[in-house]
């Protein structure tokens, strides 16, 4: 018998967190929605295990960046069927912000943008992001950096401490 009450706790603490992760990769709410409730379904399909890992969550937060990724390919043809049909309908757009944020995100390299999002959105230290990418605690810091001021030129940001 699953554990429900220990699933619905873990799914209720952290899928506002992975939500907005994954939306930092993707730049697509709809996108994002879809890969972390896939993502969800697969940790309540095996909970007896996933429960048991050291954080439940990343392994979440890997199947769901996965998921993503594996989406994007098909991307291109959806957008071309999209710009083939039109919209059917209007709906409201996001902020000018949001957008200036998102288009900034996405000319950025993966390794940079999943960094940021780890460490600003989820507010994971260096030391987790590193183990989480897999990479040096240098090159995280290094991909931080790099990300912060691209992101600034990129956004015409003269004060990051304003922002």
């Amino acid at each position: 018998m699953p554990d429900v009450d220990g699933f619905d706790e873990f799914y209720r603490g952290s899928r506002q967190r992975l939500l907005g992760f994954v939306y930092v990769l993707t730049g697509n709410l709809a996108e994002a929605q879809d890969a972390v409730q896939e993502a969800y379904v697969r940790a309540w399909q095996r909970w007896s295990t996933v429960r048991g890992y050291d954080d439940p969550e990343a392994w979440v937060r890997v199947v769901a960046s996965r998921i993503a990724v594996s989406r994007w390919r098909s991307l291109r043809s959806r957008t071309k069927a999209y710009l083939r049909h039109g919209a059917s309908e209007s709906v409201p757009g996001p902020s000018t912000d949001t957008v200036a944020v998102v288009a900034a995100l996405r000319r950025l390299p993966e390794e940079q943008r999943t960094a940021l999002a780890l460490y600003y959105l989820l507010g994971m230290p260096v030391a987790e992001v590193a183990r989480e990418t897999e990479a040096p605690v240098g090159t995280v810091k290094a991909r931080l950096s790099r990300g912060r001021a691209a992101l600034a030129g990129l956004l015409a940001v003269t004060d990051l401490g304003e922002a």
